[in-house]
């Protein structure tokens, strides 16, 4: 998204930082995984052959609401988001109590690595608009959206077979009605995932994958 928010009203809005340099794993308690939902291995071993590889990097409790989806909130929305920032800064926010803002999932540009910051039963605090968030799964993509250079083959690839598997998890419809764009929520200021994504070419990704 245009600019990482907080969800709750009367919250001022936070704009990422930039110009990251990028951090080693170790350092910031990466764990690989390939399994849904992406729960590390100790909380959840069993895999999940219908998710791409993710890699579980915890978020701050203090950025998202604990939860019971779908049996507390029905989900049916994938949000797509772009940071307006690097991968690496996007990592420092979510790991940041201080920012309130999260998503549950961030796709890096180069080659459409994968990390989870919340649970998909939890709600992360993605779409500046509390209904939103809790009915939907939240999918920052690495980039600018006003440098299309950022969206590789490599992450439209990786971020629809992740929403092809989301959707298919939560029987969602693989359409633009129930996979939108931050702009597309209710109340927001915000352009992206902006006028470069390709939503044609990701539908039918999609909907192949």
């Amino acid at each position: 998204m245009a600019e990482l928010e907080h969800h709750r009203p009367g919250l001022s809005r936070r704009r990422l930082l930039r110009g990251a340099t990028l951090l080693g794993a170790a350092g910031l308690g990466i764990t690989a995984v390939s399994r849904m939902d992406g729960h590390d291995a100790a909380a959840d071993p069993k895999p999940d052959p219908s998710y791409p590889p993710l890699h579980w990097i915890p978020a701050s409790t203090a950025n998202y609401t604990v939860s019971n989806r779908p049996g507390a909130y029905p989900v049916d929305l994938v949000i797509i988001h772009v940071t307006q920032a690097t991968f690496p800064t996007t990592m420092k926010i979510f790991k940041d109590p201080s920012s309130k803002v999260s998503a549950h999932y961030a796709i890096a540009s180069a080659d459409g690595y994968i990390g989870q910051f919340v649970r998909e039963k939890d709600v992360a605090w993605h779409a500046g608009n509390w209904n939103h968030n809790t009915r939907s799964i939240g999918i920052e993509h690495e980039g600018w959206v006003d440098k299309p250079e950022y969206l590789t083959d490599a992450m439209y690839r990786a971020s629809a077979k992740l929403t092809a598997a989301i959707c298919d998890r939560y029987a969602i419809p693989k359409t633009r009605g129930h996979i939108i764009g931050h702009v597309e929520v209710p109340g927001t200021d915000h352009t992206d995932p902006g006028r470069y994504w390709d939503w044609n070419r990701y539908l039918r990704l999609v909907n192949e994958a």
